[in-house]
């Protein structure tokens, strides 16, 4: 029997002066992301998924601490608070990615998951975190994340969260579908040249070997005055047998929507079975330092 679930993803460029008040950039950049969010409401949208710290431009393109007055707390800081009338309002689940301030000094690059009533489930804090210049100076903003891959139970699918970097390392994408996760959705910012080849190979690979949707979402432009390189969009939806379902421009702000079937999951994994035939005793090695 058929569960459908309409998900939507939202690739957009960012807005503002990076020189500007930190604030007015926050306030600008969500203020552009909601009027996505509409749109993925008038077109049925379920489940949304915004890129990785929405609400600012890619700051670890260079190492300022300015940039640190961008964090907030989750879930009670403004933007939580925010997106959960937003997801009341739409009945719709959201998922948040922001800069986390747990206390000063403690800072973490966070998806906050929201369920269609406004309830806050719980947030997903990036684990793994790059240093790999030019243009990622990611060490120098956020800690790793510490709270494992929890999953989510929301009104429509139970959902996982992998961000960026993250999706590097199939350790985690398979504790994501040892917890549940139906659907995980991946918020990136990542530009040609290095990364653009493997944008369309490893995630789907993820879905395969998983047994589950990915949702995966890029930015847009070239941001100033770093200009470290194209974030090529191309944000896209892959159904468990790594088929793409749909893809966003490379270079415009959209909202990326599909369908996707859950009982498909159960059909993929009946016919692969790669859960019965794992060898976890085998796997010692995976966890030694």
């Amino acid at each position: 029997m058929a569960r459908v679930v309409r998900c939507g993803l939202v690739q957009m460029a960012a807005v503002g002066d990076p020189a500007g008040p930190i604030a007015e950039l926050k306030e600008r950049n969500t203020r552009q992301a909601l009027a996505l969010v509409d749109q993925a409401a008038e077109r049925g949208v379920q489940i949304l998924c915004l890129q990785e710290v929405f609400n600012t431009p890619y700051f670890c393109a260079e190492q300022d601490a300015r940039w640190y007055q961008a964090a907030e707390p989750v879930p009670d800081g403004a933007t939580t608070r925010l997106m959960q009338e937003v997801a009341r309002r739409h009945q719709m689940v959201l998922v948040v990615p922001l800069y986390e301030r747990e206390q000063a000094g403690v800072l973490y690059n966070t998806a906050a998951v929201i369920d269609a009533d406004g309830t806050y489930l719980g947030k997903y804090r990036k684990n793994h975190i790059p240093d790999l210049p030019p243009g990622f100076w990611e060490k120098f903003y956020f800690r790793p994340g510490n709270l494992g891959y929890p999953t989510f139970q929301t009104r429509y699918a139970r959902i996982g969260v992998y961000i960026c970097y993250d999706r590097h390392f199939p350790e985690g994408a398979r504790a994501l579908a040892l917890g549940g996760a139906e659907i995980v959705f991946n918020p990136s910012a990542t530009v040609s040249g290095l990364s653009e080849y493997l944008w369309k190979l490893e995630q789907p690979a993820h879905a395969v070997a998983n047994g589950y949707f990915i949702a995966a979402i890029n930015r847009v432009g070239v941001e100033a005055p770093w200009k470290m390189g194209e974030f090529y969009g191309q944000s896209y939806i892959c159904d468990p047998r790594g088929q793409m379902l749909a893809v966003g421009p490379r270079d415009a702000d959209a909202v990326v929507v599909a369908d996707v079937d859950l009982q498909q999951i159960d059909n993929v994994r009946s016919a692969w079975q790669f859960f019965r035939d794992r060898r976890p005793e085998t796997y010692g090695a995976l966890v030694a330092p």
